[in-house]
């Protein structure tokens, strides 16, 4: 009897450079404090891959304006119909606007699908902050992601 995977596969919180303010041991005296969070979908199929992401901001202050960075295993093809609050920024990756995150509370979901420059078997897509409003965000756990993504036309989530 064969299983076939359903279920999210996420492969852990990267690590990497903090966007916007120094972290809790270099954070300058009196930056706001939040906590970003990004949580959604993203399912492959043959040369397409549709997300739909919701950012959270678990507080305590608000961010004014945030961005999330989208990265893909996989080169993106030429041609992109992308939603006005993305845009390309390499052949690979895409950062789209959030807006503003009020504390406590999750943002606007955004809807997108990107289409890759060939069929793939697999993909694993990148979510992390682009911009976080400038605030200090000490727990980075949660708002950087790797996802693993096949092509079963399944939702896996982040």
């Amino acid at each position: 009897m064969g299983v076939r995977a359903r279920a999210w596969a996420l492969l852990g919180a990267g690590a990497g450079v903090l966007v916007g303010a120094a972290g809790p041991a270099g954070a300058a005296e009196g930056t706001p404090r939040a906590d970003l969070s990004f949580h959604g979908s993203a399912v492959l199929t043959g040369d397409r891959v549709e997300v739909r992401l919701t950012p959270r901001d678990a507080g305590p202050a608000a961010v004014a304006d945030a961005s999330v960075r989208l990265r893909w295993s996989v080169p993106l093809a030429e041609r992109q119909e992308l939603p006005s609050a993305c845009a390309r920024t390499g052949e690979r990756t895409v950062v789209c606007g959030t807006g503003a995150l009020a504390a406590g509370r999750a943002g606007r979901t955004l809807a997108l699908t990107v289409a890759l420059r060939r069929a793939a078997s697999e993909v694993t897509l990148e979510v992390e902050p682009a911009w976080n409003g400038g605030v200090s965000d000490p727990d980075r756990s949660n708002d950087r992601l790797k996802v693993l993504v096949l092509d079963t036309g399944d939702a896996y989530a982040f």
